[in-house]
């Protein structure tokens, strides 16, 4: 029996042996992470190796379960609960905890209270400032929506009424500011207000850009070739940003009968797309870091404070089917109505489209996506980039490989026949996305089918 066949749908889950009475944190803080996070699922029965032991009174265990959940955890959270019997006679408990949307859910016991949350397939008691993110959540809020200190008198908003005024051809009114979440009745700045205020009184708000000299830092400052650094509001920080990185390309170009076709190292809509993502999306309650453009002989890298919203690795994901969850509402709505970006949150694959649709692109050099708890980020191939040998060469192709297509490259070198059946089961990964991995893959010249579809065999191109 595998884990999935128990789990359906779920992919956080926790493996107990039994329901412990006397020390009975060690489960109920997962109850409580499951609840602060995406949800999950706890097996009691099953040890760590997956071999099935079964719990000897699954009655008295799940109404022990039940009693403790109402005790120890604040809110209560849902908590379903069912009973699996498996073809040995041996019984399982399996408690399902959904997301909850009264956050945080905390454990108290052993003169303690505590929140916790997962990280990877642990549960981890919630820092400061996770503790704040699951005080938001819960009051379906975000930190854009929060009123902060300042009064909306004491700052200027230039740049926001010009790009206002070219963009739509109207001025922006003083009512304007409220409906768009800027400011309250009473003249008070939302944090929104703060970040896109001409001199933004939110210090953590800044860009830093550099042209290191070569393809990594190891050389230290010294080996920047273009450093800056930039403050106020975050429409600054955008054109800024961007001029600095046009400042830091180059542009080929080649004749055509009747044209010349120019070949820039980075496609522009990809940098502004990314740098857009960057700012707005940012986790702005992680202070003491900003937001880095680094621009490197190969590559150029955005860095942005926060991983995904809903917790979740974008390396894991199929950008295409990534629902528009935004941390910063209000920002992401500003910057919708002054054409910076679009409601519908396109904005990663229109990173990827406008790369493919550029004059230079090459297979192997698309953008990669990568994050965690703390961190998103997203690495631009140059398009004009020649690589000195074919080693070097190799090295920047499976540098751009995503996660999904480089395991599934050392599964097939591995075992040539396995199945695409047997693929799932190993991956976990939906029947698409091993699909779509494999086309991507045959497509890259990285990998082939020899025989028919029961009798053949995958041949990996190195």
């Amino acid at each position: 029996m595998k884990i999935k066949d128990l789990l359906g749908e779920a992919t956080e889950y926790d493996k107990k042996q039994a329901v412990e009475h006397k020390k009975v944190k060690s489960w109920l803080k997962s109850v409580s992470a499951f609840a602060n996070t995406t949800g999950g699922t706890l097996i009691f029965g099953i040890t760590d190796d997956e071999d099935i032991v079964g719990l000897e009174n699954i009655k008295s265990d799940s109404e022990f379960v039940s009693q403790k959940i109402k005790e120890r955890i604040s809110p209560f959270p849902e908590a379903i609960m069912t009973l699996h019997k498996a073809e040995d006679g041996k019984e399982l408990l399996l408690l399902h905890v959904p997301a909850g949307a009264e956050t945080p859910y905390y454990y108290t016991g052993d003169g303690m209270t505590e929140a916790y949350i997962r990280i990877g397939n642990e549960s981890v008691a919630a820092d400061a400032t996770e503790l704040k993110r699951l005080v938001m959540r819960g009051r379906n809020s975000s930190y854009d929506s929060l009123m902060s200190p300042y009064n909306y008198e004491d700052f200027s908003f230039s740049k926001l009424r010009e790009r206002y005024k070219s963009w739509t051809g109207n001025s922006m009114t003083e009512k304007g500011f409220e409906s768009f979440g800027i400011k309250d009745a009473h003249g008070h700045l939302t944090n929104a207000g703060a970040l896109l205020a001409d001199d933004t009184p939110i210090r953590w708000s800044r860009l830093f850009c550099t042209r290191w000299n070569g393809q990594d830092k190891s050389g230290g400052q010294v080996d920047a070739l273009d450093s800056a650094e930039y403050n106020g509001s975050l429409i600054i920080l955008l054109n800024e940003g961007m001029s600095f990185v046009k400042r830091n390309m180059k542009t080929l170009w080649k004749k055509t009968p009747n044209s010349r076709i120019e070949m820039p190292d980075y496609c522009e809509r990809s940098v502004f797309e990314a740098l857009v993502n960057a700012l707005i999306h940012r986790d702005y309650l992680i202070n003491g870091s900003e937001v880095h453009v680094d621009i490197f002989d190969d590559r150029l890298v955005i860095y942005s404070p926060g991983g995904m919203p809903d917790g979740t690795q974008i390396q894991e994901r199929d950008i295409d089917d990534i629902p528009s969850t935004r941390r910063n509402p209000i920002l992401a709505d500003i910057f919708a109505r002054l054409g910076y970006m679009e409601r519908q949150g396109s904005g990663l694959s229109k990173i990827c489209t406008a790369y493919e649709n550029a004059a230079n692109y090459q297979r192997g050099l698309e953008p990669t996506f990568r994050s965690n708890r703390v961190e998103f980020t997203v690495k631009l191939p140059n398009l004009n980039f020649k690589a000195s040998s074919d080693e070097a060469l190799n090295e920047v192709l499976n540098e751009a490989l995503t996660d999904n297509q480089k395991t599934l490259l050392d599964i097939l070198r591995n075992n040539p026949t396995i199945t695409q059946k047997e693929i799932i089961e190993l991956t976990s990964l939906s029947r698409s996305t091993v699909q779509r991995t494999i086309k991507e893959l045959s497509e890259l010249g990285r990998l082939e089918r020899a025989g028919s579809k029961k009798t053949g065999s995958w041949n990996v191109k190195e």
